[in-house]
């Protein structure tokens, strides 16, 4: 019975298991890339070290030697020298290797903002899985609209699977860590138009006036010539679908064209359904995945009727084009902005590649040091840490290093 209980238990929790929306495989060229600038940090460490003279006694011999006659008498002073490797050098890489590279760890980004609605959470779902060839990392990869701080969204995408080991890294993103995005976007607000007068363009603003030119003269004098308003609102959170062909985005949204006359209540003329399926192309740049997006279907339809929806037909294109022209700018503008990896500071990626799977994507590159680990260390060292490296670093060893 205990077991049939303790089965029950491993069944319930691996069904409720957080999947991640966000996977990190680090191959065994990069840990060799991090090892060699490791290397020449500590090199540069060991350049820093002041080792005292030595001076004593021993019965009746009396010793005095300078830090410069060290080699000369190496092969004479072995133990001595491991005391003093214990003493003054270990302690010093023990320093720089736990406690000063933990402020290089710090800078890596695990929950922040992407901007001022909605943030990033790359909270490490499980421990690290380490083999002979690569160090697997597991990410909530999930998007939040800031002012929801505690908000998740649930993730019932495909997991993300890592398969390739040509590169230094590989980073994997399922349709969950895009889904959660823009329905952070829509939850904060950020999903709507709304172009009034001079805002509209003039062939198109002429369009729909001459569209509803039975309404509008049905109105009176004082309300005709009003300035039109185009309102877009998204309806329901996008939704991202990831194919081996390519990466596409569903919309469907709202458009209402009205009249605006001052000083009084807006007159809607029209109210119709907009369904828009764009197309998007992942690229990776220094450490910031961007999306550009291209809009490939698009058709409106009626909320009222059948007929009404006919009489729409001519608007399809120039609406189209509005959209094309005064719309996609605007949201390439802010997708290229990107989105940042969890990276430490001071490492880019390069020779990126781009794959698309079902339900996932993955990119492959490599690493660049932008600036050495040296470089980082000491900008992100807190300062009352700076120059006091002797008096904090701890008890010497019994062995030597």
């Amino acid at each position: 019975m205990a077991l049939l209980g303790a089965l029950f238990l491993v069944l319930l929790v691996g069904a409720h298991a957080e999947l991640p929306g966000c996977k990190i495989r680090i191959t065994s060229k990069a840990l060799e890339l991090v090892k060699q600038e490791g290397l020449r940090f500590l090199e540069q460490e060991l350049e820093t070290i002041t080792i005292p003279d030595l001076r004593g006694r021993e019965g009746h011999f009396y010793y005095n030697i300078s830090e410069k006659v060290y080699e000369f008498l190496s092969t004479f002073i072995t133990s001595g020298m491991r005391f003093l490797l214990n003493q003054q050098i270990c302690p010093v890489l023990y320093h720089a290797g736990m406690v000063l590279l933990n402020s290089l760890l710090d800078t890596v980004p695990v929950r922040g903002a992407v901007d001022e609605l909605v943030g990033i959470d790359y909270s490490l779902l499980k421990d690290p899985v380490a083999s002979t060839s690569n160090l697997d990392m597991e990410f909530r990869g999930a998007f939040f609209p800031l002012a929801e701080g505690n908000w998740s969204l649930p993730n019932r995408a495909v997991e993300p699977q890592l398969q390739e080991e040509e590169r230094m890294v590989y980073v994997a993103f399922s349709e969950f860590f895009f889904d959660s995005a823009m329905e952070s976007y829509f939850r904060a607000g950020a999903l709507q138009l709304s172009l009034v007068g001079d805002k509209v363009p003039q062939d198109l603003d002429m369009l729909l006036r001459a569209t509803y030119f039975g309404s509008i003269v049905l109105l009176s004098p004082a309300v005709i010539d009003s300035p039109l308003k185009l309102e877009l609102r998204v309806m329901a959170p996008p939704r991202c679908t990831i194919k081996p062909s390519g990466t596409t985005i569903s919309v469907t949204a709202s458009v209402t064209i009205a009249l605006v006359p001052p000083n009084q209540p807006e007159v809607q003329l029209s109210s119709m359904t907009m369904d828009a399926r764009l197309s998007a192309k992942m690229a990776l740049q220094g450490k910031a995945l961007r999306t550009q997006l291209d809009l490939r279907r698009f058709r409106i339809y009626s909320n009222q009727s059948a007929l009404e929806s006919l009489a729409l037909i001519p608007l399809q294109a120039p609406l189209k084009t509005m959209l094309q022209i005064g719309v996609m700018p605007m949201l390439n503008e802010r997708t290229w902005r990107g989105v940042q990896i969890p990276l430490p500071e001071g490492i880019t990626f390069v020779r990126e590649v781009v794959t698309n799977h079902a339900g996932f994507l993955t990119v492959g590159a490599d690493l660049h040091f932008a600036k050495g680990l040296r470089e980082v260390i000491e900008k992100n060292r807190p300062a009352d840490t700076r120059g006091a490296q002797a008096s904090s670093v701890p008890p010497p060893s019994m062995a030597a290093v």
